[in-house]
């Protein structure tokens, strides 16, 4: 029996490390595709992407080793199943699970390690992505500017294009948003119908030149005892001017501003951060109905009469506000409906505006508590594929690279989009735990409902069988007719 053991360990430990580097090698792929318009055109040396690409490499791991465990034990029990390895083994009295056995142990084993690698280098990795990306975007902006979106990274301004010839390099209904002389206002708005923008020599500046616009300049406080605020208006034809850049160098900013992400964070860190996030998440709460009722509950009315209200809601009870509101001539009828009539839109504004502001930290501290069950759904991951692909493998009996890796791909893609649709849910709607372990819950029982018909021999995949259930069923509609 070690013997078997030895022999499975080793036929499944080849696939699964081969498998493992192509899986790796299509998420980066991948990876690239996405955001290769953020690299192309940038002049970085190949040092920079050799770390971008290792790190991110690291970011893609749990999701790579599902995808090589899936392929792994399709392709191996697959063979076994083409060679028919595994019929002898089941007809001298040995079960599939005593075949699987050393496997388990292994995946288990593998499971584990996905789990520290996803607890404690997973963040690292994503810290060194996020800020080197962050660093690539600001290098020479002007490359990374997209039609439809706002461009931030060039200090003091603020540049929007609606169209780009890539041809010609000539951008098309500009909006540049400038505010260096007041921060964090827009002192000088100029919108253009077109225009270049170019890197200097020795990436110290940017040179801007735009075509038939205009330049709307706010001058600020001029006289502070007329209280003027000049403001100034400039048509132009053609129009030049520099953007004062730091360097054509490659900057390097601080990780410190991204280590408190959800992604940058381990299991006990993300526990004691969304701990104290929930606890003061219910304390605004509170604190926000306590002002409600507080300020808001009665309001208004001559001091006596107001009084007394408080003094019989205190007691447990109110008087009859109708006999209250007759004692009142018109002209006070009309004042105290019109401010209640004020005082409600105030109320109903501050609880909008209380209620944006709670689902706001509401929805970060769901991040939290997502990246928390992210960490151990994909871990549990590699247990559920393989009781996926190794039923599967002895069921379709084909090895090699092709119906294993198509069968692997669509699984993987089906897991895949399940996993995104829970996460999306669990940031607006469900619950994060429900919302990360919801492909797990669906993939589980398709695992165990395929290693009993692995164990029980089903034809599932034997065409012969879905042949001769559709001639069946053209025999009892000949009959019928």
């Amino acid at each position: 029996m070690k013997r078997l053991h030895w022999y499975m360990m080793k036929s499944f430990t080849g696939p699964f490390v081969a498998t493992f580097f192509i899986s790796m090698f299509v998420l980066i792929m991948q990876f690239l595709w996405l955001h290769i318009d953020d690299l192309v055109g940038k002049g970085l040396e190949w040092t920079i992407i050799a770390q971008l690409l290792f790190y991110a490499s690291m970011t893609l791991v749990p999701l790579g080793i599902p995808l090589a465990v899936l392929l792994a034990s399709i392709m191996t029990f697959g063979n076994l199943g083409e060679n028919y390895e595994l019929t002898a083994l089941k007809s001298a009295g040995v079960s599939l699970y005593r075949i699987m056995k050393p496997l388990i142990f292994f995946i288990v084993t593998l499971t584990v390690l996905a789990f520290y690698f996803s607890n404690n280098i997973l963040p690292y990795a994503n810290l060194k992505t996020g800020t080197l990306f962050h660093d690539i975007r600001q290098h020479k902006p002007e490359v990374s500017i997209k039609p439809g979106f706002f461009i931030n990274d060039i200090d003091n301004y603020s540049i929007l294009i609606q169209h780009k010839n890539n041809e010609t390099g000539m951008m098309y209904g500009l909006q540049v948003y400038a505010h260096t002389e007041i921060q964090d206002n827009n002192y000088e708005v100029t919108i253009a119908d077109s225009g270049f923008m170019e890197i200097g020599p020795g990436g110290e500046y940017m040179k801007v030149e735009l075509f038939n616009g205009y330049t709307y300049t706010d001058e600020g406080l001029k006289n502070k005892r007329s209280r003027s605020f000049p403001f100034r208006t400039v048509q132009f034809e053609k129009q030049y001017f520099i953007i004062p850049m730091q360097g054509n160098e490659f900057q390097r900013s601080d990780e410190g501003m991204y280590r408190n992400s959800h992604k940058m964070l381990s299991i006990e860190q993300l526990n004691e951060k969304g701990d104290s996030l929930k606890k003061l998440l219910r304390t605004e709460k509170n604190t926000h109905l306590n002002s409600l009722l507080s300020y808001n509950y009665i309001k208004g009315g001559p001091r006596g009469q107001r009084d007394s209200l408080i003094d019989a809601k205190d007691a447990g009870h109110l008087p009859d506000i109708d006999s209250l509101h007759a004692t009142f001539d018109v002209g006070e009828r009309k004042n105290v409906a019109s401010n209640a009539a004020r005082l409600a839109r105030e109320v109903q504004q501050t609880r909008k505006s209380g209620t944006i502001a709670m689902q706001f930290r509401e929805k970060i501290v769901r991040y939290y508590d997502i990246e928390w069950h992210r960490k151990f759904s994909l871990s549990f991951a590699c247990f559920i594929f393989f009781f996926i692909g190794a039923p599967l493998g002895g069921i379709i009996r084909k090895g090699g690279l092709g119906m294993p890796v198509v069968v692997s791909v669509l699984l993987f893609i089906v897991y895949h989009v399940i996993s995104m649709m829970g996460e999306r849910s669990a940031r607006e709607v469900v619950d994060p735990a429900l919302g990360m372990w919801i492909s797990s819950l669906i993939l589980l029982p398709l695992g165990a409902i395929l290693t009993y018909m692995s164990m029980t021999d089903s034809a599932i995949m034997n065409a012969e069988v879905y042949m001769n259930l559709v001639k069946r069923l053209l025999r009892l509609l000949k009959k019928k007719q």
